[in-house]
């Protein structure tokens, strides 16, 4: 069983930062494939970006270029630092792990707004 974590949510103006961090439990973090996801209001859930154990990543075109998703195996812990935030950006953001099956963290609420 995997417990994942998030913090780093909260109200930030246009154009600001936020740092997103998801906490993992469990002995093989370097094995999990991780990511995050956000879900606007009323929308549908959507990958923002993914990270593999060896630390490749990929990310949402939306988000290309303002986001960075890293790992700390050390620390077992996923960070996602989101840079020129815009107000479509307001969304809860989930956690992701993938190992031998998927767990998901209860979500942060991200909100940008003037």
């Amino acid at each position: 069983q995997v417990q994942l974590v998030e913090s780093g949510g909260g109200s930030v103006q246009p154009g600001g930062s936020l740092r997103l961090s998801c906490a993992a439990s469990g002995s093989s973090f370097s094995m999990y494939v991780m990511g995050w996801y956000r879900q606007p209001p009323g929308k549908q859930r959507e990958l923002v970006a993914g990270i593999s154990g060896g630390g490749t990543t990929n990310y949402a075109d939306s988000v290309k270029g303002r986001f960075t998703i890293s790992r700390d195996n050390s620390k077992k812990t996923m960070y996602l630092q989101m840079d020129s935030l815009k107000p479509e950006d307001t969304a809860v953001y989930y956690c992701f792990a993938a190992y031998t099956h998927d767990y998901w963290g209860q979500g942060t609420q991200v909100t940008v707004s003037s």
